[in-house]
């Protein structure tokens, strides 16, 4: 059986993580160098860093702030945030990223999953999946720029069309749940994992250790990913795969 990986995610603006609830009302919660550094010495298995002024602005990526983060980890480190071209993607492995995340340029442009994925391997590629569900079509859609974008393209559809476009891996936000902290989104994850073969990570809801627990047992997604409840020590990562693993759930040390 895989184990299933906890995920830390440092959402950064300006050079500080901030956190908000269902993609607004950002707070400032810290240092990104510090955080990851905390993170590597309390087990999480990989650090997802997502640069949301470089989606909302399109201000030069940080390398400074990503190369001194990498410096500080030995788990994988996955960057993501208004990445557009291949240049872009090279710039980010060279400054010490393991994985990209690509969101709204790969809707603008599906080639950028294929072309990345032939020139870099599909091990580093990452979509981005900010969906949103719609009550009057009974539909999930998603969203690009931070989740600020509506399209009527079916989240659906779209995550089946990543996969056969090269994506080594899909990060899915529910945009409803961000935030809330009332669990994952259930339902959709359960769907998307019938749909593709490739992991997935789920993110958006996470608030205590037994949603982690329902996510795994509930659905066959690979990771559950958060931000706020490890950013305040609401939930030590210790004591999270401590639950885990007495619920029967392979989690790594």
């Amino acid at each position: 059986m895989i184990k299933k990986r906890i995920i830390p995610c440092l959402d950064v603006k300006e050079g500080r993580v901030v956190k908000g609830i269902n993609f607004v009302g950002l707070r400032d919660v810290g240092d990104p160098v510090a955080l990851a550094k905390r993170y590597n010495i309390e087990g999480a298995d990989e650090l997802v860093f997502l640069d949301i002024s470089k989606t909302e602005e399109g201000h030069d990526l940080m390398i400074d702030v990503i190369e001194r983060t990498a410096k500080e980890l030995y788990i994988p480190l996955t960057i993501g945030g208004g990445i557009r071209t291949l240049a872009d993607i090279k710039r980010l492995l060279d400054a010490g990223a393991d994985k990209i995340s690509i969101n709204s340029a790969a809707i603008n442009r599906p080639s950028l999953i294929s072309d990345a994925s032939s020139r870099f391997g599909s091990q580093c590629i990452t979509v981005a999946v900010d969906i949103k569900y719609s009550e009057a079509l009974d539909e999930y859609f998603i969203h690009t720029h931070g989740g600020k974008k509506a399209t009527d393209i079916k989240a659906f559809d779209w995550i089946k069309e990543c996969e056969q476009l090269g994506a080594g891996e899909l990060l899915i936000t529910s945009m409803d749940h961000d935030g809330v902290k009332e669990g994952f989104d259930i339902p959709f994850l359960k769907k998307a994992k019938t749909l593709v073969n490739i992991p997935i990570i789920a993110s958006g809801g996470a608030g205590n250790s037994e949603h982690f627990v329902e996510l795994f047992n509930e659905t066959d997604v690979s990771s559950g990913l958060a931000a706020s409840i490890f950013h305040n020590q609401e939930v030590p990562i210790v004591s999270l795969k401590q639950t885990l693993r007495d619920a029967d759930i392979e989690v790594r040390l």
